[in-house]
């Protein structure tokens, strides 16, 4: 009877131990997980709080010697349940400067929703990317928007149904003494490993069209980039640059292909 009370007591204390651990996990856990998800790209900067309950800035470095750079303006905060050690996902994400609603997560980790919402996104700040984003260095608006997502887990392979809308407004260059060079929409309409791609101008004057694919991280893609009439000399150069010449119609177009 001693020896299994006394089991008991050691028990009780690990438990005990191993609650205060996981309650008072530090922030930067987060930050470490991050980081190991997209291979160094992405991670949290001046992260603050707890696992449970915390802050940070997103930012990415395009190799390990560059400093963390901001990707996005203001600070994400976070608030996840401990429903997660039992496997149950319910994650709230806000950042009122980036965010036009907070974000929430729930399920369970082989099944879970995201909730709609939108994402501000300051195209020059995407150049802490690295390559080739810092070679075009883009400038304008992104909106990225989505309506409810729903993520499945098989095993490796990770299921993504729903819709996204990326916005891309008074879009230009450094690359280009043209500014701006248009604006443009691109749908992606994801149905399990695969996405429909479809991009579309909403005005120039360079105009960019084309449908294609995203499977397993791979995309393919087909369409064309022209200059409105009157602005063929201005986006010459350009257009050039982005590929092979060919003839539609009465008009030159550049054919766009990625496979």
């Amino acid at each position: 009877m001693f020896k299994i009370s006394r089991l008991l007591w050691v028990f009780a204390a690990i438990l005990s131990m191993v609650f205060t651990v996981l309650i008072f996990l530090p922030a930067s856990w987060l930050a470490l997980l991050v980081e190991k998800q997209t291979m160094g790209r992405i991670s949290l900067g001046d992260a603050q709080g707890s696992f449970w309950r915390g802050s940070a800035f997103i930012g990415g470095a395009p190799n390990g010697n560059a400093p963390l750079t901001p990707l996005l303006p203001g600070r994400f905060t976070w608030r996840i349940s401990p429903s997660i050690i039992l496997g149950q996902l319910d994650i709230n994400l806000d950042n009122p400067i980036s965010l036009s609603q907070a974000i929430k997560l729930e399920g369970n980790l082989g099944q879970w929703s995201v909730s709609g919402s939108s994402l501000i996104v300051p195209p020059e700040r995407l150049e802490g990317l690295g390559a080739p984003l810092n070679t075009i260095g883009p400038s304008g608006q992104l909106r990225l928007s989505w309506n409810s997502l729903q993520f499945i887990r098989q095993g490796v392979k990770l299921d993504i149904i729903g819709a996204m809308r990326l916005e891309m407004n008074e879009m230009a260059s450094r690359l280009s003494p043209i500014k701006p060079l248009g604006s443009y929409l691109l749908t992606m309409d994801w149905k399990g490993s695969t996405a429909n791609i479809t991009l579309t101008s909403i005005k120039g004057p360079m105009l960019l069209s084309g449908a294609g694919n995203l499977y397993d991280g791979h995309m393919q893609f087909s369409g064309r980039a022209m200059a409105e009439t009157g602005q063929e000399d201005r986006l010459a150069n350009l257009l050039n640059l982005l590929g092979q010449r060919r003839r539609d119609g009465n008009k030159d177009v550049i054919a766009l292909e990625f496979k």
